[in-house]
């Protein structure tokens, strides 16, 4: 690691724990939101539509922030780009429990906070990690910085509950918004620019953004991971806005739908450091292909299933083993493709495709709700589009491993 990079192996570690602790408080507050859709609801009678489309524009906002996010971080550094996204977060969540319209929770949840929570995630922690360490360092470390995520779902959804339950939702906002301030000295890490590396035939040493932006758009194999991404997104945003109400609809209490949430993210912990691992030792086409056909079977067995407190138990963590293990072998294969000089700025694009799909996902739940009285005909496309995503990602194109590499 110290040859190739300058990086001593323990700045190397404190780099990716920095970047995990970060990823868990971003998206701790970012995977929890479905909790207060209720909440919200009843304080404010806005109704599910307008707090679902609200939460949507978040699911939007999140992903079309990273690509711009991204650049500016593969410009000047990630560290300012962290702090700046902290007081977002924080600004927006803690003004959210004193709105009480459509547009007002439009722009705190919607636009600020989630811009915020978009310049602390994926496309700007990865990217700074890939672009710091050698290449063989890099699946680990997109594994071990997304189960960061993953365990701040796992922490800050039972909590949150917990404080909803006995101080309100206001206090849990609040608290939440006081919470996401600590990735400012997090930051800390990460406050230095890298030097620009070319490790990809479409990335050589001289080439500027825009080019860069060309060369990406025109190939198939990079907009075949937009459209995988785009139902990785759908999945979700809807069950991170719906899933409460999901559990609802069977007559279960509230705490069923926050366990469900933590044991995705649990699991999920798990999931982002094996698909790390394995994205190393197997072509990460047939990685992802394998995941989302996966949630498609997962899916058909849970609605198959008895609606009890175990069957969600049960599917959140199945489901969870996928949740967001699509993030390493994604990022990897733009980095493959493209190399790392920009990675922050492709992969932020993948990550609004990634989000463009959560609008859909987070906005459909609420009208599927509103107009048949249940979520039946949004796990329907569920499946579809997990079908779909599997069988998009296997014409990518991705050299195969050497023998050595995938016996390892």
């Amino acid at each position: 690691m110290q040859q190739q990079t300058g990086m001593t192996p323990g700045a190397a570690w404190m780099l990716m724990l920095a970047a995990a602790a970060i990823m868990m408080i971003t998206m701790g507050a970012r995977l929890t939101t479905g909790l207060f859709v209720s909440p919200i609801n009843t304080s404010t009678g806005m109704g599910i539509v307008s707090i679902s489309f609200a939460m949507a524009v978040g699911q939007f906002m999140w992903g079309a922030s990273q690509p711009i996010f991204g650049a500016i971080a593969d410009k000047h550094g990630p560290g300012k780009v962290i702090v700046v996204g902290a007081i977002m977060l924080a600004v927006g969540t803690a003004l959210t429990p004193f709105v009480d319209s459509k547009w007002g929770l439009i722009m705190t949840l919607g636009i600020l906070s989630a811009a915020g929570a978009g310049a602390g995630s994926f496309s700007i922690l990865i990217g700074a990690a890939a672009q710091r360490l050698p290449a063989e360092r890099r699946a680990f470390a997109s594994g071990f910085i997304n189960a960061g995520g993953s365990f701040g779902q796992f922490v800050f959804a039972p909590l949150m509950q917990a404080i909803i339950n006995t101080a309100g939702w206001v206090a849990a906002m609040l608290t939440m918004a006081v919470t996401t301030l600590l990735t400012i000295p997090l930051a800390w890490p990460l406050r230095r620019r890298s030097a620009p590396a070319a490790q990809a035939t479409n990335d050589p040493a001289h080439i500027g953004l825009k080019q860069q932006l060309k060369i990406a758009l025109r190939d198939p194999s990079y907009l075949l991971l937009h459209a995988g991404f785009f139902t990785c997104g759908f999945h979700i945003a809807f069950l991170v806005t719906h899933l409460p109400g999901e559990v609802a609809l069977c007559s279960l209490p509230a705490g069923v739908s926050a366990t469900s949430l933590a044991l995705i993210g649990l699991f999920n912990i798990a999931g982002s450091l094996s698909a790390g691992v394995l994205s190393s030792r197997m072509r990460m086409k047939v990685l992802l292909a394998a995941m989302y056909g996966s949630r498609a079977l997962i899916i058909v067995i849970y609605l198959l299933a008895p609606k009890s407190a175990w069957t969600f138990y049960i599917f959140a963590a199945a489901l969870g083993a996928t949740w967001l293990a699509t993030v390493p072998p994604t990022a990897g294969l733009v980095g493959k493709l493209f190399g790392t000089r920009y990675l922050a700025t492709l992969f932020g694009l993948t990550l609004l495709s990634h989000q463009t799909g959560a609008f859909f996902g987070a906005w459909l739940g609420g009208l599927a709700f509103v107009n048949f009285g249940d979520y039946t005909w949004m796990w329907y496309a569920d499946i579809v589009l997990a079908i779909a995503a599997a069988l998009s990602n296997l014409p990518i194109r991705e050299a195969k491993l050497p023998a050595r590499a995938a016996t390892a």
